[in-house]
């Protein structure tokens, strides 16, 4: 009868953190193996060593290379695959023989342990069971006394050997993070906590629990003081705010995934939100966090309120729809932000996936070679600029991005619109209309010029028309490709 493989977690360095369920089957076991490295010791062996008896087989599984520094054929990942295949078929030889096998993990066996690598190789041919262990995460909160998140808030775990600017964009997007296997990457990790806007809420942990315990703000620590064993952590709370800031976001055209980490973190931080009611409604709320929403026809006024709020200190988000640079708020906070009351207020403006782009993807690739992007909107300017400009980027040929085509109050500029178009325009020039594309009623379709009703566009669509080389291309599936060659035809 063969044995059975059991990964066990022995919690981060105090024996007393010790699951019940983990200290039974240590003491039970035939076979206890450990990780270690070439020195030969081992922070789970060193845990559970009140548990050890004199007559169980030990099985000490030495790393032969930790720095990533080697001389086998194969490099640093070649090493460490031989050393997994080769310790698998160590615990293989006293499973086989009947014995059964503990293999020691510091934390927990399955949250960056060397375990999952033997399980991964043994548990297809032996019985095996994992017991969880308290991982070095929530002993650095308990030592902290600082809670990981509460009500909606995301925890983020993320391994130090991120490129930093990708960490920095993983952190800035999160309400709280720990930040894992520091060492020789604390350097980039401050660096990316720093470029986060984070490094200010951020705390250093370092083997919690344990008699060499140490924390502080991770700001202050010594990059050659780190070891291995230490995380960063940034926890539940209101992020450390200076001086109030206007911050314009961008949300994207509707679903929650095109939103950027970048817009994602500043929505987190902000301790207002100002903005249209419908976008409003996309963003959660924060225990600290108050909502300001307002019509969509008063864009000077909000930008006003905006910036009085930061003047007084406070960290403001103002929201839009789509790209906040493209017929959206960024313009309005600017323009309003040139009074002298509110020249030392900072502005920061962060981007979003426009609503052309966010059509377009549906689509194909309609712009794939030179556009331009026209508001058929004659609030804010004439409709004599709008059509001057229409005519001019048909003469170049330009595929155009139609927003604000219509509403229940503007009919006739799209009627219009389509047949000045037609003009310079064959009528089977290809044209998309995307509705409420990345919300609940998306819907895209493909039609040409000719065949373009405006009784069927309203407020929530978005038209391409395309040039004299766009495509439509039909698909085996049923579906339509519509595309713009990067190449252009030579006279």
């Amino acid at each position: 009868m063969k044995g059975k493989l059991y990964g066990v977690g022995v919690g981060p360095g105090d024996p007393e953190l010790i699951t019940l369920k983990a200290a039974r089957l240590i003491e039970n076991a035939d076979v206890i193996a450990y990780h270690a490295a070439r020195h030969g010791r081992s922070n789970a062996r060193a845990i559970a060593a009140g548990l050890l008896k004199d007559t169980q087989i030990e099985e000490p599984l030495i790393y032969p290379v930790t720095t990533g520094e080697t001389d086998h054929p194969g490099g640093y990942q070649g090493a460490i695959d031989e050393f997994y295949a080769e310790a698998a078929a160590r615990l293989a030889a006293h499973l086989d023989a009947g014995r059964d096998v503990v293999v020691l993990a510091e934390g927990d066996p399955f949250f960056y342990g060397s375990y999952m690598h033997m399980h991964k190789r043994l548990s297809h041919s032996y019985e095996t069971q994992v017991v969880p262990g308290i991982t070095s995460v929530s002993a650095a909160s308990a030592v902290l006394g600082r809670p990981l998140m509460e009500r909606d808030e995301v925890l983020t775990v993320l391994p130090g050997t991120l490129p930093p600017a990708e960490l920095a964009a993983r952190l800035a997007a999160t309400d709280s993070a720990a930040v894992m296997k520091l060492g020789r990457t604390f350097d980039g990790v401050r660096a990316a906590l720093e470029r986060a806007g984070r490094l200010d809420d951020a705390f250093y942990v370092e083997r919690a629990t344990t008699d060499r315990e140490r924390h502080a703000p991770l700001a202050d620590v010594d990059a050659d003081s780190v070891p291995y064993f230490s995380l960063a952590l940034v926890p539940s709370g209101r992020p450390s705010r200076k001086a109030g800031k206007v911050t314009v976001v961008g949300l994207g055209p509707g679903d929650p995934m095109w939103l950027t980490a970048e817009a994602r973190g500043v929505l987190a931080a902000a301790d207002d939100l100002i903005g249209y009611q419908p976008y409003l409604d996309r963003v959660a709320t924060r225990t600290h966090q108050r909502k300001h929403p307002s019509d969509n026809r008063v864009e000077a006024e909000r930008a006003a309120f905006a910036l009085d709020l930061a003047k007084r200190g406070r960290n403001v988000a103002v929201v839009s729809s789509g790209d906040p640079g493209v017929f959206a708020m960024a313009a309005a906070v600017l323009e309003v932000s040139e009074d002298p009351q509110w020249k030392d207020v900072e502005v920061r403006i962060v981007p979003g996936l426009t609503a052309a782009q966010a059509v377009a993807s549906r689509a194909g690739a309609p712009l794939g070679h030179d556009f331009c992007v026209i508001s058929l909107s004659d609030r804010l300017k004439p409709w004599s600029q709008i059509a001057s400009r229409l005519e001019h980027a048909a003469r170049a040929d330009l595929v155009i991005a139609v927003y604000n085509p219509a509403s229940k109050s503007r009919r006739q500029q799209l009627v219009d619109a389509r047949a000045l178009l037609l003009e310079h325009r064959a009528g089977s020039t290809p044209v998309v209309v995307g509705r409420d594309v990345g919300g609940p009623q998306e819907s895209v379709r493909v039609t040409t010029l000719a065949e373009l009703d405006p009784a069927t566009v309203d407020m929530r669509c978005l038209l391409i028309i395309g040039s004299s080389q766009t495509r439509a291309i039909g698909r085996g599936d049923g579906t339509t490709f519509v595309y713009t060659p990067r190449t252009y035809p030579t006279e």
